[in-house]
């Protein structure tokens, strides 16, 4: 019996895991490909409070060899399910199943794609899905926007500080996003943008030199040199296998506010995976500590 299983390893589940295991836990986390999370793959981390500089690899690094020093357990193992009851719960995995006396739901949500050739090649040398993250090392640069929503025109609007050229492209003739966002980026001469069009492919020899641009409906194509295209359509939450479990919004993302308790008893949601309004490495580890502390006062 544990007392905190984790689903998850990225910062949100590790986090929590360190949390759990100081205050005596017994923990689990169980993570079905490697450990780290979508930190992963990006090349530097400037924006962490403390830590000036180091890569996405070296954080996930120092988070896992942390939480495995304080004594939590780690196996590599898909969560198929939960089954909650009302003094345990039981997690079936690809392998095994485990009971504890809380769960912690640290899934993440994942970038949604363009699906186009060439993507994973190029990200972290020229694609990138964090403008906040990455739009400084392109100071002064030509780059690109692909996106309708908030996200796409707040990405565009902090790229249009660093950056000399953004290009921001949506498929449609109208964005999604807010008018005032849209006003704001209206009064910026260097912001252009590029309606009714799909980017149709990444070019460039070892980094990104140039996207490739349709236009619809069948109106050509056109070249666009840029030293870095961010990819804003949207990211998709891998919470299906709890849709029984907890209480989901209409995109898939688990209900659960600051104190991270879902609709379920003794089930917690932290990280990415739950509805929030910033998603940032910040934002996950602190939720991991929301989360592992208020499993701890379940238990009690």
């Amino acid at each position: 019996m544990y007392d905190i299983i984790i689903a998850g390893a990225g910062t949100a589940g590790l986090s929590a895991a360190v949390y759990g295991a100081r205050a005596g836990k017994r923990v689990l986390v169980l993570e079905k490909e490697v450990y780290g999370g979508q930190i992963m793959s990006a090349s530097v981390v400037e924006n962490y409070p403390g830590i000036r500089k180091i890569s996405g690899y070296e954080f996930a690094q120092g988070l896992y060899e942390q939480a495995m020093e304080q004594g939590a357990e780690i196996k590599y193992e898909k969560v198929l399910e939960i089954q909650n009851s009302e003094t345990y719960k039981t997690v079936h995995t690809s392998l095994s199943a485990y009971d504890s006396r809380t769960v912690i739901l640290a899934s993440g949500a994942k970038n949604r794609h363009l699906q186009v050739a060439r993507e994973e090649e190029l990200t972290g040398k020229g694609i990138s899905y964090c403008a906040t993250c990455d739009g400084a090392f392109y100071r002064g640069k030509d780059v690109a926007v692909v996106g309708g929503g908030n996200t796409a025109l707040e990405d565009a609007l902090f790229l249009s500080g660093y950056c000399r050229k953004v290009y921001l492209i949506h498929r449609r003739d109208q964005f999604r996003g807010e008018k005032r966002l849209q006003d704001s980026l209206r009064e910026k001469e260097h912001v252009i943008w590029v309606l009714e069009s799909h980017v149709a492919a990444l070019n460039g020899t070892g980094y990104l030199e140039s996207v490739t641009i349709e236009q619809e409906p069948d109106k050509g194509k056109k070249e666009l040199a840029v030293s870095a295209l961010f990819i804003a359509i949207g990211q998709e939450p891998d919470n299906q296998p709890f849709a029984s479990l907890v209480e989901l919004d209409a995109h898939g993302y688990i209900k659960a506010a600051e104190d991270c308790r879902t609709s379920a008893e003794g089930i917690f949601a932290a990280g990415d995976c739950r509805t929030k309004t910033v998603r940032q490495l910040t934002t996950a580890a602190a939720d991991g500590a929301a989360a592992a502390l208020a499993a701890c006062a379940y238990i009690g």
